[in-house]
């Protein structure tokens, strides 16, 4: 377990001093740090007015009685208030408890009970609706914050009016909101986050102000490309710890912007607006720029696709060349510009212009698509973690990348590889033992640092289970090192034993499947069975440029696609990339799902991992029927 002192390293004590730091060491407070959408245009917002904002948010809470160590609950959508909101509250002692805004009402109220929460942030008319609908039975919660403007809700406040309060009597708040700011030590409980889980309750986890500290610490030894001048565009969820740590926490360590995107669907064109050079980002995202990139220079004419694949095949050899560390001939440097010219800078262009790095997380990326990316000249940083480990485990240095592997250790952090069954310690990585040439066996992933959490909150039980006797952390992530580099290779609980004994992890089989264009979701069924079975939910857009559909086929009330042309296309690709499978892991047959594996039914965590448990009793049916 984690010790009772934290040192304090580099002058910090808390997260707020992060912001303090970059407002007015490495910026000015009148410089720009925020970026909001509004009314069509892109506006900042100072680090003056965010300080002024935490101050007020702050006041108001020590004069609602907020006392050190109590939790708020936050439910909100990416936006500045999410920062003024969670900073308020770790200047004064308090814990932001996380709630993703597309949880039921009654996982949220489970969450803010479970948290012990005394107010609730609601960040839109229809989570305060939500919230209503369990109000009752969560009685600690004494007031609803709204970030809009309510119509005489009772128990409720809106933002804008807690702010002109808070303004006003900040000067009789202000000794007091010292003393608690100096108060806060480094241990002090930043966030409760709760995992999504594939199965059971939520859990909350403990993370701390040195927890995540740490962590920035380390990403920036591994990640020192980033720096003051960059621009965050920030659009996964502030509620997960990932964009949390990287774009929120990291970026304000450093000095960097943040702006915020509208919604996920205007990601693309908030891009070219803000033009950011750095974006935290998730696998899929850069699987279908790589996909839509593929489609638009192969469409056209046969000149422009020769040029395009020349271009692909000349980045190949000039990044190999690179990561071999060797000197490109001149022929080749020529060949590299001019294909920069011709396809990289229009590409470049499309994602703003000014994007010098891409943070991938959250789930493995593809090979191909890393080397795709590296091929024209993109960097893409791969790495790994858990929300338990705050959460960067290691991660693909910028100077050196190791496609499909999640990188080096953090300099603070150690990671063991312990086998399965005997449960023997394989070896231990650390920072400084690295070796270009290290190669390990396979085992569960086991963590020690200061970036792992004090716990699951009100879970003795379940977080003794995942520590054991010598202070590990057992991640229940199977991997090994390759090149001195950590690579996953599946969840334990994932992985399934077919009927003739052999062991599948589903996630890498999967991933191989997922480099057709044609597929957008490959679910694999095995365990306990002779053969594998998928459902498959092929790509919308080139089905239907392939079929000549419109939506309507995809609103048909039978949830698998029957159409024998369809299935027979989606089977040339099966049956190509089978090849580069052994034979037990291959799909013997499989059924066409019409629409994805989505979070509104169910089916996926907020974090984007299949309920498998879920998944095969809901469409048990159609599974059996591949099995008779």
């Amino acid at each position: 377990m984690l010790p009772n002192h934290y040192p304090v390293e580099k002058g910090f004590k808390s997260l707020h001093h992060f912001l303090l730091n970059a407002a007015n060491s490495i910026h000015h407070a009148a410089d720009n740090y925020l970026w909001v959408k509004e009314q069509s245009t892109y506006k900042p917002i100072t680090y003056k007015t965010t300080l002024e904002k935490i101050d007020a948010i702050a006041a108001w809470f020590i004069k609602e009685g907020l006392v050190h160590g109590d939790k708020v609950a936050v439910i909100l959508e990416n936006c500045p208030e999410y920062i003024f909101i969670d900073q308020a509250l770790i200047k004064i002692g308090c814990a932001n408890a996380s709630i993703y805004p597309t949880l039921t009402a009654e996982e949220t109220a489970y969450i803010i009970n479970d948290s012990g929460s005394k107010m609730v942030v609601l960040g839109n008319p229809f989570l305060l609706k939500k919230f209503q609908k369990v109000k009752k039975s969560c009685p600690n919660i004494s007031q609803a914050i709204l970030n809009f403007d309510p119509k005489d809700e009772d128990g409720t406040i809106s933002l804008s009016i807690l702010i002109e309060t808070g303004i006003k009597i900040l000067p009789q708040f202000e000794k007091e909101l010292s003393e608690r700011f100096n108060a806060v030590k480094p241990n002090d409980l930043a966030t409760l986050i709760y995992t999504s889980g594939t199965t059971g309750v939520p859990k909350g986890v403990m993370l701390s102000h040195w927890n995540f500290a740490s962590n920035c610490f380390d990403a920036n030894e591994l990640c020192p490309a980033i720096n003051q001048h960059d621009r965050f565009l920030s659009f996964l969820p502030l509620s997960h710890v990932y964009e949390r740590m990287v774009t929120y926490y990291l970026g304000s360590y450093l000095g960097c912007q943040i702006a915020f995107a509208e919604s996920l669907e205007k990601v693309s064109q908030n891009v070219n607006e803000i033009q950011p050079s750095v974006l935290a980002c998730v696998p899929r995202l850069l699987e279908r720029i790589e996909e839509k990139v593929r489609a638009s220079a192969t469409s056209g004419n046969a000149l422009s696709k020769h040029i395009f694949l020349w271009s692909l095949k000349v980045g190949e050899k000039y990044r190999k060349t690179k990561d071999a560390k060797k000197q490109a001939s001149l022929a080749l440097i020529l060949k590299y510009n001019l294909a920069y010219q011709l396809v990289y800078k229009k590409i470049h262009h499309k994602l703003g212009g000014k994007m010098k790095l891409f943070v991938s997380g959250g789930g493995a990326l593809p090979k191909h698509v890393a080397e795709f990316f590296g091929n024209i000249g993109m960097r893409v940083q791969e790495g790994y973690g858990l929300t338990e480990t705050s959460p960067f485990v290691s991660v693909n240095e910028f100077h050196h990348q190791v496609y499909s592997t999640a990188g080096r250790v953090g300099p603070r952090q150690q990671v063991a590889i312990q086998n399965t069954d005997t449960k023997a310690i394989i070896t231990v990585q650390t920072y400084d033992s690295y070796q270009s040439d290290f190669e390990s066996e396979e085992g569960e992933i086991l963590v020690k640092g200061p970036n792992i959490m004090g716990g699951y909150y009100n879970k003795p039980a379940e977080t003794a289970a995942v520590f054991d006797e010598d202070g590990w952390f057992h991640t229940g992530d199977v991997g090994k090192f390759d090149q001195g580099y950590l690579r996953i290779t599946d969840r334990i609980k994932n992985m399934f034993k077919t009927s003739l004994g052999k062991n599948v992890f589903p996630t890498p089989v999967e991933n191989n499947y997922l480099r057709s264009d044609k597929i957008e979701q490959v679910f694999l069924i095995g365990d306990k069975r002779e053969f594998i079975t998928a459902l498959i939910v092929p790509s919308k857009e080139p089905l239907k440029k392939k079929f000549n559909l419109d939506e309507s086929f995809f609103e048909d009330e039978n949830p698998i696609i029957e159409n024998e042309n369809m299935v027979e296309w989606i089977n040339e690709d099966i049956k190509a990339l089978s090849n580069n499978l052994a034979k037990f892991e291959r799909i013997k047959y499989f059924k066409l799902k019409r629409t994805p594996l989505s979070i509104e039914n169910n089916e996926l965590t907020v974090t984007l991992k299949p309920k498998r448990k879920i998944i095969e009793e809901k469409y048990k049916h159609y599974i059996e029927e591949m099995n008779v």
